[in-house]
């Protein structure tokens, strides 16, 4: 009886019910769309980034200590204090190894630079343009300036770290205005250090427009430090720091075990540095404090914006589903009381009615459902320019969320209904 009831009422409501799964839909397809969107934006947000420079300095310990205490910049030759180069690829077998998405190393030193107009005293800077290697754990993997600077404004070719036996090179804008060179000519870097051929110049907006980026082997050879860099810069995805990470940054050892084990094993910023000391010798690594609080707040307010737009979708969908629902009531009100007239208790009628809005709603939200899916993939394609992932976690909020904003919707027209006196509904008043 209960089922015939509820088909009949569906049927003669055919528009009323249409339009309430067509509100659900447009709520659940947004609220698909941004729950999607927000469970992955994290490494979207990151990895685009990462293409804006590295969040980790890699630079020896005495070096480091130097810097913290006196403000002595890396880089300038103090205490002597250098790192292997053979040590780098163990960046690609810490823990977060995935997450390490590029690094290129640095040894530099001032040199004389000779080009058409003159000579100059000039930052030599030894690199990786595009290193490919093979891992300890047998990965192929390419790293280097390409990578880590692919935001620099770059006239002709990037340099080649083989090319010409390492003796191409890319210059400054600022230090070829200077010696009046351009892509293809050549300049003497330092008294005997050979001839570069320059493939490029670049503009980076920076400090690094006066200086002239060579091979790293090139640099270890003049300077007579073979095997040796005096920094790394590391580009990785992180995850935002909280309480728990900035306490671990201070120090590490004031962690109960339970807490170093979620610090050691979540992608903090702090979390892969010490990483990278433990697998560098005499290495200490330093985030990049501005990059790395940019990229958290970065985060929060896009997934901020994210839940807005969910809440604000789900509360339209509630107010136009209990206009619907109650207007759907009042003109139902002398079939409701000849119901109750007949027997009928207030609970039972308020259940009917909700079994037809909730079938009508869930109906609405698979609909709704499929396509925010699609509307997740035109955002991943259109803002990220790749995929969003399903994300198995978002069907079952969808669902309860539905379920939550059908019923809150449905409230004031189920308040009005039990309140409804047969006697006087029947009698038209």
């Amino acid at each position: 009886m209960f089922r015939h009831m509820l088909m009949g009422a569906l049927t003669r409501q055919r528009g009323r019910m249409f339009m309430i799964a067509m509100t659900m839909a447009l709520g659940a397809s947004i609220s698909t769309a941004m729950l999607g969107v927000m469970m992955d934006v994290g490494d979207k947000v990151n990895q685009e980034l990462k293409s804006y420079g590295a969040n980790l300095t890699v630079v020896p310990k005495g070096a480091s200590l130097l810097g913290d205490l006196y403000g002595v910049e890396e880089g300038l030759g103090v205490a002597d204090k250098y790192l292997a180069e053979d040590e780098l690829p163990r960046l690609k077998t810490i823990f977060w190894a995935f997450n390490i998405v590029d690094f290129a190393p640095y040894l530099e030193t001032t040199a004389s630079i000779s080009g058409p107009y003159g000579e100059v005293q000039g930052k030599l800077v030894g690199t990786w343009f595009d290193k490919h290697f093979d891992t300890p754990t047998g990965e192929s993997f390419n790293t280097g300036m390409v990578r880590m600077k692919s935001w620099w404004d770059v006239t002709g070719d990037w340099a080649d770290d083989e090319l010409n036996g390492g003796t191409s090179g890319m210059i400054g804008a600022n230090l070829a205005s200077k010696l009046g060179v351009a892509p293809g000519d050549t300049v003497l870097a330092a008294s005997g250090g050979g001839d570069v051929t320059i493939r490029g110049v670049f503009q980076s907006g920076g400090a690094e427009d006066d200086s002239l980026f060579v091979p790293l082997s090139f640099v270890q050879r003049i300077s007579g430090r073979p095997g040796l860099v005096s920094r790394i810069e590391v580009s990785a995805l992180t995850t935002p720091e909280n309480d728990l990470a900035r306490r671990a940054a201070q120090d590490p050892n004031s962690l109960s075990r339970h807490e170093w084990d979620t610090w050691y094993c979540t992608a903090y910023i702090s979390s892969i540095a010490y990483q990278i000391e433990e697998v560098i010798t005499n290495a200490r690594a330093k985030p990049v404090l501005q990059v790395a609080e940019s990229e958290g707040a970065i985060l929060r307010k896009t997934q901020l914006l994210m839940l807005l737009l969910t809440i604000l979708s789900l509360a339209c969908s509630a107010l136009a589903i209990s206009n619907l629902v109650t207007a759907s009531v009042m003109e139902r009100s002398a079939e409701i009381g000849l119901l109750k007239a007949v027997g009928a208790s207030s609970a039972e009628v308020s259940i009917l009615i909700m079994a037809e809005i909730m079938i009508t709603a869930l109906s609405g939200g698979v609909v709704g459902y499929f396509a925010g899916r699609g509307f997740a993939q035109l955002i991943g394609h259109t803002v990220f320019g790749s995929a969003i992932a399903a994300r198995a976690l978002v069907i079952p909020l969808v669902a309860l969320l539905v379920f939550i904003v059908t019923l809150a919707g449905s409230l004031p027209a189920i308040r009005m209904l039990m309140s409804l006196r047969p006697a006087e509904v029947l009698h038209g008043r």
